[in-house]
């Protein structure tokens, strides 16, 4: 299995501006919350809990505002119960169950992107082993994920993990999600949100020759 060894970031993450949403999770209005057929969806105190309780569930919950474009964004992810492929993760560019990209990490150490474009599923990145992905739970980690057009990078706990160019989604919502690989049920919680601007090629130039 490929291993992702965390490199420099020294070139990583350019251009990123101030911040544009800081969300806390004290207020419940722009998530999908309440219980499902795969578990339950819950506001705590100052953060978003995705419990599943079913075989091989899977929960999402999007924030339903602002859509953004170009961005870094920034989330904590913390797995009280997970095994194994159990993973969780974050949802960009989101625009409906059949349009987004997910950025997932395994309880077993690994970390992945997927694409689902029109419904259909693909991994522009496959699962990587990395040594910044926690080992079961209870853990928590800071996922970040910057994108601009094309380009996309991919963070954990600051260390850069790997890098992809895909053209297909342009824009769309920030999202959060936990699946069950097995039988054993998945919880996670989510907390301390921040997006940030990430400026134009051009407006940068501009910016460092100021």
């Amino acid at each position: 299995m490929p291993t992702v060894v965390p490199s420099p970031t020294v070139q990583m993450r350019t251009g990123v501006g101030s911040v544009l949403l800081s969300d806390n999770f004290r207020n419940a209005t722009f998530w999908l919350t309440g219980p499902s057929g795969q578990g339950t969806i819950a506001l705590g105190q100052n953060e978003l809990t995705l419990a599943v309780d079913q075989d091989k569930g899977y929960l999402f919950s999007f924030r339903n505002e602002p859509i953004f474009e170009d961005f870094y964004v920034e989330i904590t992810a913390s797995p009280n119960i997970c095994t194994g492929l159990d993973e969780y993760g974050l949802l960009f560019r989101y625009n409906g169950p059949r349009d987004f990209y997910r950025f997932s990490l395994s309880c077993d150490g690994q970390a992945r992107l997927d694409k689902v474009v029109a419904g259909l599923p693909s991994s522009p990145q496959p699962w990587l082993a990395s040594p910044s992905v926690p080992r079961g739970a209870p853990s928590t980690s800071r996922l970040g994920v910057w994108v601009r057009g094309d380009e996309m990078q991919f963070f954990i706990d600051d260390e850069f993990q790997f890098a992809v160019q895909d053209r297909i989604l342009h824009r769309g919502m920030i999202g959060i999600f936990a699946r069950a690989a097995g039988e054993t049920a998945v919880t996670v919680s989510f907390s301390d949100l921040v997006v940030y601007q990430v400026l134009e090629k051009s407006k940068r130039k501009g910016a460092e020759r100021d």
